[in-house]
């Protein structure tokens, strides 16, 4: 039975520099990226070499562990550069593109899933617990979908989907024949009514308030049906069941999709089209009002700073552009002590408190190094789970596997404690803590 959801623990986090809904073309980037990085848990296998052409859809590596799973080029063109790390570490597949495409043939007339997983398509389902790609291997016991994004600045997904009913149709079809359970869809209530998603047949749809994070998939299975142990569900982001669902109509693959180029930074933000991994060159050039800033490749929450030449990644939907912090302030006026109007804070200590609906221009200083927890109740405002987020922490910072394992380690992800790490007085890195239990739980348990 559908659900109406309200959660009263969260943060929504008001920034300058939200898009204005208007798209516009970016000229294709010269350069490409595939980056292993993107996905936890893989250990690439190369299908191709420096210097071998590939087309849109060519298989450039492989999960060593689950063969069948396939990472493809979203371009046709010349494998310019394999750059490795430390242990010869596969760090970015760098692909200069053609001026114009080709493509591989696709063949969606055999079984669902194994067209998604020969066409590249996989990776963008992922699981829970673990919160990697999936394992095609399980059967899960639901499929879960946010048809909205509510982390700062994020893109409306309403606006952009509201011209792909059919494709969105297409793409919940097939979910539809990968579970015996049921596909879950969970929107804004206060779109419950106008929502390109409100007349998607074969799915359960529910409603959430919007206080971030309610657009996360964990806060959603959370409370629509926990993951126990044992148990696999898997989620798969909206943008992404409809170019699963364009799949199966035209029988082509197309990575482009539409960003948000964001943030207080970025003179006139609005919407790009762009292509799954392009260098973000051509996207940022022009648009930036100053020199000293921080190219984010997703939110300022989650995502990650790659450089205004670096790519973008396979998940995002949002680039987004924020003053560096690499400046001290230590006046009264500017510093730790000022009275606190221009400080974004959760904190009632800080004046800001008082003007919930101001849009605050933040830069990345944490104002502060990483100290011992406190025990403080910040984390418990803002976590909308029945977990205790501090106990979880620990028990994940000393691999404690029953404790991690009896603390809901199964159910989250490293994005559901953002909020947690972004209250946090002590500066805990309270997402990459999360990512090494999960690894721990997938090495010893799974």
């Amino acid at each position: 039975m559908a659900k109406a959801i309200k959660i009263r623990k969260g943060l929504d986090l008001k920034l300058k520099g939200k898009p204005e809904l208007t798209t516009q073309d970016v000229p294709n980037s010269p350069f490409y990226a595939i980056k292993p990085s993107d996905f936890p848990s893989l250990t690439p296998k190369m299908v191709v070499k420096e210097g071998e052409s590939v087309k849109v859809g060519t298989p450039i590596f492989f999960d060593k562990y689950r063969e069948a799973i396939q990472y493809v080029s979203p371009v046709s063109g010349t494998v310019n550069e394999v750059k490795r790390g430390a242990k010869r570490r596969i760090l970015e597949v760098i692909i200069k593109a053609d001026a114009d495409f080709t493509f591989e043939n696709v063949d969606t007339s055999g079984d669902t899933k194994e067209v998604i997983l020969k066409s590249g398509l996989w990776p963008t389902i992922k699981q829970r617990p673990l919160d990697i790609v999936a394992d095609y291997n399980q059967t899960p016991k639901a499929i879960y979908v946010s048809g909205f994004d509510s982390a700062p600045l994020a893109p409306d997904y309403e606006y952009l989907l509201k011209d792909k009913k059919e494709a969105l149709q297409a793409g919940f079809d097939a979910l539809a024949k990968l579970t015996e359970g049921k596909v879950n869809l969970t929107i804004e209530n206060s779109t419950k009514n106008t929502s390109v998603f409100s007349s998607i047949n074969g799915i359960e749809l529910h409603t959430i308030n919007s206080k971030h994070p309610a657009g996360n998939v964990g806060t959603q299975i959370h409370q629509i049906t926990p993951v126990n142990k044992g148990e696999f569900v898997w989620t798969v982001n909206a943008i992404d069941v409809a170019r699963i669902g364009t799949l199966f109509i035209t029988g082509k693959l197309d990575f482009t999709k539409t960003v948000a180029l964001t943030g207080s930074e970025v003179d006139s933000p609005s919407y790009f089209n762009i292509i799954t991994g392009a260098s973000l060159t051509n996207l940022v050039d022009g648009k930036i009002t100053s020199d000293n800033v921080r190219v984010i490749s997703g939110n300022v929450l989650t995502g990650e700073n790659v450089g205004k030449d670096g790519f973008l990644g396979f998940y995002e939907n949002q680039v987004t552009v924020i003053p560096e912090g690499d400046t001290h302030k230590f006046s009264f006026t500017e510093g730790w002590m000022a009275p606190g109007f221009s400080k974004l804070s959760n904190s009632h200590a800080f004046l800001s408190s008082l003007l919930p609906k101001k849009a605050y221009d933040v830069d990345t200083n944490t104002n502060g190094e990483e100290r011992a927890f406190v025990m403080s109740g910040q984390y418990e405002q803002v976590f909308p789970f029945d977990i205790f987020p501090v106990q979880l922490l620990k028990a994940a910072i000393t691999n404690d596997i029953d404790k991690m394992e009896k603390l809901g380690i199964y159910e989250v992800a490293p994005e559901d404690f953002a909020l947690c790490e972004f209250v946090c007085t002590s500066k805990i890195n309270s997402q990459q803590i999360i990512r090494d239990g999960l690894k721990v739980i997938e090495e010893e348990c799974m």
